[in-house]
């Protein structure tokens, strides 16, 4: 008797939480066989995927930049049972900007939608600003990061001031997005990635970098490589994976997403 109610009450927590929260706003569509829906938050374009039966604790992916390159992580964790979120934040750079929005953006989706308060952050490319910066400014809001050929530098993308070729116009615009005024004080920046790891470090959140060792466009030595050599000194939980002969494409690993399945794993049980 005790053994079935106790059956009966796992199965009702289940179910409670797959139906927890309000219903998704906005036009639902099919995302490779899952239910997507786009929504605005704020005026910026924004989307949900959900799966089809939430897993325990209502677990989410929460991408930064270029929502639909390299997916095939998403789509294992969305049969897992997660949800993959993303809001639109273009020409923002991870800006205090881009961080007054993502705080909107968290607290819709863990308030009204009941989802949990500590979100694995994937950042690709640029994206990498967004997710090292909000870790920094919330690490009590993040289970872990994914930089996947991270931008974790301004100054080495889109300024170009190392390696790489930077971007002119992009340059520009994150002058714009932190309301530098000009080259000298965007130089002078301090609040990098690659120079406020302490917070991060110190919240113990484990972080994994997938990256191109011969990256023309964000160069791993000063961006990816930099995360890496100081976390460890400040006694961070890192894992790099470094493919040989790889640029700035592809992102991910195309042939089998396995070892960042296995750090999300290691760090969600």
């Amino acid at each position: 008797m005790l053994k079935s109610m106790m059956m009966l009450l796992a199965i009702l927590m289940i179910g409670s939480a797959a139906t927890a929260g309000e219903p998704w706003p906005g036009e639902a569509s099919d995302w490779h066989g899952f239910t997507r829906h786009d929504f605005k938050v704020d005026g910026r374009k924004a989307y949900v995927v959900e799966p089809e039966q939430a897993a325990a604790g209502r677990p989410w992916y929460w991408r930064m930049r270029f929502p639909g390159v390299a997916i095939n992580d998403d789509l294992v964790l969305l049969k897992r049972g997660w949800h993959i979120a993303y809001i639109d934040m273009p020409n923002l750079f991870g800006s205090p900007k881009a961080i007054a929005v993502m705080d909107g953006f968290y607290g819709l989706m863990t308030g009204k939608h009941d989802l949990s308060k500590k979100p694995i952050l994937k950042g690709l490319s640029r994206g990498g600003l967004f997710v090292f910066n909000y870790a920094a400014a919330h690490p009590d809001r993040v289970t872990a990061i994914y930089g996947d050929a991270p931008v974790c530098d301004f100054k080495s993308w889109p300024g170009g001031k190392g390696k790489g070729g930077g971007s002119a116009g992009s340059w520009k615009q994150l002058f714009k997005a932190y309301d530098f005024a000009d080259e000298a004080e965007a130089m002078a920046y301090k609040k990098n990635p690659i120079d406020n790891l302490a917070p991060i470090a110190a919240a113990k959140i484990p972080v994994l970098i997938v990256a191109g060792d011969s990256d023309k466009v964000v160069p791993f030595e000063e961006n990816g490589g930099l995360i890496e050599s100081r976390y460890k000194a400040l006694g961070g939980d890192i894992t790099v994976i470094l493919k040989p002969g790889c640029d700035h494409h592809p992102h991910g690993l195309p042939d089998d997403p396995a070892p960042i399945l296995d750090f999300i794993d290691k760090h969600t049980k």
